[in-house]
């Protein structure tokens, strides 16, 4: 199994063997190092612990103490890491480094982060309602109301209803996606189309 963290850098576009524009997000892979191998016997699961983006403990956070702090003294003295994640059926070892090369054009992958928030929303945008009447004869303050939201009985809106509410925000997996070019030298993937979040996003990457 491939897997690494990465920061959406953007979008930009490249021309393929035929001359056709693709429009691809870029994507700054790693390194990562290898901070923890989890097992069953010891924490009833497995999986392979990683770290992105060093911090001098100057800069760091008290809530990063702890655990993160013993296990990665063991890999790179004086530094921490910024992210920590973790991924199931690798086959690594504590101190190993993981980079862009490890993906090639072509690799299918699949992305998580954090989609880009959108703040307090009405039906019409969060949902995509069409709205309660048409725009003409006299209609008035109801072209994107949300209308009726219960019957007569049980006489209380149902939980789970389509309302307004905040948008965004939520973590988004996109499967699928094309590995158009990779740059071993500078650890930067580019992914074919869109993926969530804004530029600095946390990306999490994985060929599964």
């Amino acid at each position: 199994m491939k897997f690494i963290l990465g920061q959406k850098l953007g979008m930009s576009q490249i021309f393929d063997e035929k001359g056709n524009a693709v429009s691809v997000t870029l994507i700054e892979a790693g390194p990562c190092k290898v901070t923890q191998i989890k097992t069953k016997e010891k924490d009833d699961y497995q999986a392979v612990q990683i770290g992105f983006t060093p911090k001098t403990k100057k800069t760091l956070r008290q809530a990063q103490g702890g655990e993160s702090r013993r296990t990665i003294k063991k890999t790179e003295k004086g530094k921490e890491f910024k992210y920590l994640r973790e991924f199931q059926n690798g086959d690594h070892k504590v101190g190993d480094e993981i980079s862009a090369s490890i993906f090639q054009e072509g690799d299918k992958v699949k992305i998580s982060g954090t989609s880009k928030g959108k703040g307090f929303a009405g039906a019409v945008k969060r949902w995509g309602f069409k709205g309660r009447l048409s725009a003409t004869h006299g209609t008035k303050h109801e072209l994107r109301t949300l209308g009726s939201v219960g019957t007569s009985f049980p006489e209380r809106v149902i939980k789970g209803k389509k309302m307004s509410g905040r948008m965004g925000s939520e973590r988004v997996t996109i499967k699928n996606l094309k590995v158009v070019k990779v740059d071993s030298e500078n650890n930067i993937l580019a992914v074919a189309g869109a993926i969530p979040g804004s530029k600095g996003t946390l990306l999490e990457i994985s060929n599964s």
